[in-house]
């Protein structure tokens, strides 16, 4: 009985290690003061990847990358939606995703914001500051093998690994302000806005922007 409270014991410290590597928070100095200062904020259009631990026989690169831009429009409408149903916890607003990608289409800037400084980009919206993710997928197990555990056992069990990114920068000087990184399972039917729901509930314990 002690050996096996001593297993226990060890398995929670590591993954209560594991837990604390997967979450990463930067602040910088005077984080409070600047965003106290902003009135509307806008969220890009995300940055994703869709990976493979084993590449599928028939890939098609092609269709990867359709997905991938599905999936970015789809976290982006996601964030946006959960940041709108809460509107009442933050001290800002939020721009509205359709007319901050129409103003970076108008500008050319739709599919070139990785040329463009922060601050830049802030003056082409309009807004006080700009949050910019970006979330890499890997899938490393077979869908059809997680909805058999479903079946068998009541679990799909992890078809993948997803991490995200998101940064807060000042729209007065480009300031990085606050990033946030994160990794998390993720099982079999996730959408976009699933992911969003399931990100924004760990992101919102160190969104700055809450009440």
């Amino acid at each position: 009985m002690k050996l096996f409270k001593v297993t226990l014991f060890c398995i929670a410290t590591l993954l209560c290690a594991n837990g604390n590597a997967q979450k990463q928070v930067f602040k910088a100095p005077g984080l409070e003061d600047s965003i106290s200062k902003h009135k509307i904020v806008a969220i890009l259009p995300f940055r994703t990847s869709i990976s493979y631990k084993r590449m599928p026989k028939n890939f098609d690169a092609e269709g990867n990358k359709r997905d991938e831009i599905s999936l970015a429009l789809n976290m982006q409408q996601g964030m946006y939606t959960y940041l709108l149903r809460k509107s009442d916890n933050y001290i800002t607003t939020f721009q509205d995703i359709d007319r901050t990608n129409i103003l970076l289409k108008q500008a050319n800037a739709y599919e070139t914001l990785d040329l463009l400084l922060e601050d830049s980009i802030c003056k082409i919206l309009k807004v006080d500051a700009v949050i910019k993710c970006s979330f890499a997928y890997e899938k490393t197990g077979s869908e059809a093998g997680a909805i058999a555990k479903a079946v068998l056992f009541g679990f799909g069990g992890s078809t993948g690994t997803g991490s995200l990114t998101m940064q807060i920068y000042n729209g007065k000087n480009g300031q990085l302000l606050w990033r946030f990184y994160k990794e998390m399972n993720e099982g079999i039917g996730s959408s976009g806005n699933e992911l969003m729901e399931r990100m924004m509930r760990k992101v919102s314990r160190n969104f700055p922007y809450e009440k």
